[in-house]
């Protein structure tokens, strides 16, 4: 669910996105608001957030993480901008860095703790040859194992990453994670209520290391079939939304 206002207000911050492509979505704050849940150090860690868009991932980790310093690229001037916007005017602009580069370039030599990334994927994506050299050719986007490529590149040995992703593309993203030596820890699926289908997972994981682990499955759903937020949405949303 897309929020097309020019700007999305939340209890500690505002998020201008008159600029961006790329909108804030409920599946994204569900994302943003579980990410911190994920790894529970608590002393200062290095976080990179790939493909920042309007910076909203950053900002509600920042919210949530006082001790997190984070990196947040973006490709794209405009929502680089916006986002640069965004981020000086919440009250954690000391712990955000905006950086205006191509998270295929950017290689940090393996130095953050925790890395996040909602990548714009094209739910058109086709899985022809031809469509995969056209979207590279035309930069719309990051293809997944190059996603994949950036997380390992700066991932701390022990550190851990968390994606959104489509749902569709489950099965081959099982595939390409275990292709690249990425260990799934926890998978959630997500629907927006009990009665439609899943349409996004959030993934969480690691570098593939020896020890016998089990990934931990989990599900959650936006509304009941009332149309209200349910339980546990409300329980990670609470912090965030203005109205819960």
């Amino acid at each position: 669910i897309s929020m097309a206002n020019s700007y999305f207000q939340f209890k500690q911050f505002t998020i201008q996105q008159e600029n961006c492509a790329m909108k804030v979505t409920t599946d994204a704050c569900l994302f943003g608001s579980l990410c911190p849940t994920f790894d529970e150090r608590k002393e200062v860690f290095k976080v990179l957030d790939i493909g920042t868009g309007t910076g909203l991932l950053s900002l509600m980790f920042a919210q949530k993480k006082q001790s997190a310093v984070i990196d947040a690229v973006e490709i794209d001037e405009d929502a680089f901008q916006q986002a640069t916007e965004n981020v000086a005017a919440s009250p954690w602009s000391h712990r955000i860095k905006v950086i205006h580069t191509d998270a295929k370039e950017f290689d940090s030599g393996n130095q953050y703790d925790f890395i996040i990334s909602n990548p714009p994927f094209y739910e058109k994506e086709l899985k022809s040859d031809d469509a995969k050299k056209n979207l590279a050719h035309h930069n719309k986007g990051l293809l997944l194992p190059e996603l994949l490529n950036a997380v390992k590149k700066n991932l701390k040995p022990g550190g851990r990453f968390s994606l959104l992703l489509p749902y569709k593309r489950n099965e081959e993203i099982k595939r390409m994670m275990s292709d690249s030596n990425l260990f799934i820890e926890q998978l959630t699926f997500v629907r927006q209520s009990a009665t439609h289908d899943y349409f996004r997972i959030i993934l969480s994981g690691k570098l593939t290391d020896n020890e016998p682990a089990e990934t931990i499955i989990d599900e959650i759903s936006i509304k009941d079939k009332n149309n209200q937020y349910t339980p546990e949405f409300t329980a990670l949303l609470k912090d965030y939304y203005l109205h819960l």
